[in-house]
């Protein structure tokens, strides 16, 4: 070799070393230590690192580069989860967000992985764990990424390593990037500062002292709501981030509060509208489309009795509303529902006070007033709910009261995607978080044990399949049916004996007695409850596999551990079966409504159409097409029956929809929950969470889904007698059908 040659790759080597050197350096000395380095602060953690869980988290000298790596060690205990974390403020700008890290497993079971989530208006917006990659058991250092939509919203990205399940996991060298560029070296952006997020003044309460109650000045509290909900939507100041609408409600209320005439109350309402500033003329506010599916509804207006003044000035407010990017919502992305933004859950008041309680009803009044797709199909006029619950807030005792009053008007809106599904620990505690081990569901009007939860809990509980219940504590189960029906919230009657038959096994205590009659006799016997989450309530067996030959030439599939890598082998499994039937009696594990069902139809197929709100137009929403399942080279030849029930909701209701529209199907069994459409969450003081189907769902023709669920073809329900055999009647009759095809 050459001298010249070799003094080139020397020069090269020496290049080479010196930019591992400096990017090693940069790396060190980043102000975020992803990398597990920097260890001065702490003598068990790396600086800044954080441990989520309940079990061993440290720095560990077992290490990818460099001297440390983060160890995550998760006990054997069920549910168990820990991780190490580290919180990153979300000052930057982007497209796409990607963590890159190295990851060591040993005797993992359950999963483990990597983990990314960003959080902004307090909430988590985009999230990845890994879970559905499964990594289990040992292996070496192996690098992993998350990619991720960055959201504009953003304000927190936290990065994790994390163990789910029994066994241990090594994390070293992390690497975020925004659109491809080093978060250590990226520069950040000058977050955008709103005077309504400066407005902190009402953060340790309101300090609202409410009268006595009667008619009147509740009159008066529904006007304001609707006012106050109005101009949160329209008025271009609060739209641009300028007021701080809660605590605006609690500025105006003292002297709202006082006016003891009509005339007083108008004059206060006009005097705030004018305090928000001018409004100027708008050049872009487009009307209302004539052919719009549901229009904004300002009845009330020209209803509450206002003076003229007061008429113009709204209505001046609506013809000339805020357009552009809303401060407090806008349409969720590559979706359309609603995303209800910068709303404060004020979690840290347990009981929020009266005034608190009172923002509580207004903010979830307006939201499903303007933004509600399927408002028009309650039973209840929305325009009369919000006055009757008015007292029911204001005067709400008890942390207890306020729940129940707030899941009452929840179930006002008829909606199974609706309910209190965060931070209502009272109502839980008065249910009770120990659980009957079994399943129990009303059939023929009779409320009947289907299944254990648990096996091992049987002989002990003397219970059996089909034993129908009769009394629990001394009192008949359509006594209990009626003491919690207004605490469930859902579509249709369904679906609401499917949640009480759930909650009447419910307690506080660890007995109950049960009445009940097995073989004809009656019986009795003091039942031990368990802990809910001791329980199998949802399991789903991921292991096992999610199809199967039936006698006959008939394929099964079950959609509830469905994966992807499993719809080539279904169709060429079951490509020349008699029939294939696909059972939606659950929630799919993976979305399959075109991949699979693009088998069943020869031609691209309409399935669905939507409706979407109008966000520069609160309380509008508009016809969109759905998209079309496209088809295969080869169609199925055979019969499809897919089965639903009560069980079936949302993703499962919209899946049945997409196999519907295939060449030769027929849908089994009985109606679903009737809500179908991207779910919206909604978060209220006190830190409580509920949602709504924020997506309009309809067949092409317009035809409904929400409450009314899907209408199978050939209706077919469970009966006691069937239950007592062990028979699946709703199997039985899809193999059937498929069999008069021979």
């Amino acid at each position: 070799m050459n001298k010249l040659l070799i003094c080139v790759l020397a020069l090269l080597l020496f290049i080479n070393c010196k930019q591992n050197a400096n990017a090693q350096e940069a790396a060190a000395t980043g102000k975020f230590n992803l990398n597990f380095e920097k260890n001065d602060l702490n003598e068990t953690l790396p600086d800044n690192w954080l441990q989520w869980g309940k079990f061993d988290v440290k720095k560990d000298s077992v290490a990818h580069a460099g001297k440390f790596a983060g160890k995550v060690n998760s006990g054997s205990e069920k549910g168990a989860f820990s991780s190490i974390a580290y919180k990153i403020p979300a000052n930057y700008e982007g497209k796409s967000i990607r963590l890159e890290g190295y990851m060591k497993t040993e005797n993992v079971v359950g999963y483990s992985g990597l983990l990314l989530r960003v959080d902004g208006n307090g909430k988590s917006l985009v999230f990845d764990n890994m879970a559905k990659q499964k990594i289990q058991g040992t292996n070496d250092w192996k690098k992993y990424s998350i990619t991720l939509a960055y959201p504009e919203e953003a304000e927190i990205i936290y990065v994790a390593g994390l163990v789910s399940g029994e066994g241990t996991a090594w994390f070293d060298d992390f690497v975020v990037t925004i659109d491809g560029k080093d978060i250590q070296t990226l520069k950040e952006r000058k977050p955008k500062v709103f005077k309504a997020r400066l407005d902190t003044i009402f953060d340790k309460g309101s300090n609202i002292k409410f009268p006595v109650l009667n008619k009147e000045n509740s009159t008066n509290l529904e006007l304001l709501g609707k006012v106050w909900g109005f101009l949160k939507y329209y008025h271009p100041e609060v739209g641009k981030g300028n007021y701080n609408w809660d605590y605006e409600l609690f500025r105006v209320l003292p002297t709202y509060l006082k006016v003891e005439n009509a005339v007083e109350r108008n004059q206060v309402l006009i005097g705030w509208i004018e305090k928000l500033g001018k409004v100027d003329i708008c050049k872009t506010c487009d009307a209302t489309k004539e052919d719009a599916f549901l229009k904004p509804d300002m009845a009330w207006i020209d209803a509450a009795g206002f003076n003229t003044i007061l008429k113009e000035k709204l209505t001046y407010i609506y013809k000339n509303r805020f357009q552009g990017k809303h401060y407090y919502i806008k349409p969720a992305k590559n979706i359309g529902n609603p995303d209800f933004i910068n709303e404060q859950a004020y979690k840290e008041m347990e009981y929020p006070d009266a005034g608190f309680r009172l923002l509580a009803l207004y903010r979830y009044w307006n939201m499903i007033h303007y933004f509600f797709p399927y408002k028009y199909l309650s039973d209840k006029d929305w325009n009369t709910t919000l006055k009757e619950y008015v007292p029911k807030f204001v005067d709400a005792k008890s942390e207890l009261d306020y729940e129940l009053a707030t899941v009452q008007i929840i179930g006002d809106v008829q909606d199974t995607h609706a309910g209190l599904w965060g931070n209502d620990d009272k109502m839980e505690a008065m249910f009770g978080e120990n659980q009957a081990p079994f399943k129990a569901k009303f059939i023929e009007n009779k409320l009947v044990v289907i299944k254990y939860y648990n096996p091992e809990y049987e002989e002990v509980s003397k219970l059996k399949v089909g034993d129908i219940i009769t009394h629990i504590d001394g009192k008949t189960v359509e006594t209990l049916k009626k003491d919690v029906y207004k605490y469930h919230t859902a579509s249709n009657e369904t679906v609401k004996d499917r949640s009480i038959a759930s909650t009447v096994l419910r307690s506080p205590k660890t007995e109950i007695t049960i009445d009940y009659i097995s073989n004809g006799k009656t019986k009795k016997h003091n039942l031990t409850l368990y802990k809910r989450k001791s329980l199998k309530l949802y399991g789903v067996d991921t292991t096992a596999k999610c199809y199967k030959m039936l006698a006959g030439n008939i394929g099964y599939v079950t959609l509830e551990n469905i994966k992807d890598e499993d719809i080539s082998e279904i169709k060429k499994m079951f490509k020349n079966t008699k029939g294939i039937i696909i059972d939606i009696r659950n929630y799919p594990s993976t979305f399959v409504p075109f991949k699979l069902g693009s088998y069943f139809v020869s031609k691209p197929t309409s399935f669905v159409k939507f409706t979407e709100m109008n966000v520069q137009n609160p309380g509008e929403f508009n016809f969109l097409e759905g998209p079309k399942i496209p088809n295969e080279t080869e169609t199925y030849a055979g019969k499809l029956v897919v089965l639903v029930n009560e069980q079936s909701q949302s993703q499962s209701e919209y899946t049945a929809m997409a196999f519907r529209a295939g060449d030769n199907t027929t849908i089994v069994g009985s109606t679903t929950a009737g809500a179908d459409g991207n779910v919206t969450f909604i978060y209220l003081p006190g830190g409580l969470r509920t949602a709504i189907s924020g997506l309009g769902i309809y067949y092409p023709n317009g035809g409904e889904t929400q409450r009314i669920g899907i209408i199978p073809d050939v209706e077919v329900k469970p009966t006691i007698k069937g239950i007592q055999q062990g028979k699946d009647e709703v199997l039985e009759k899809a193999i059937e059908i498929i069999r008069k095809e021979e």
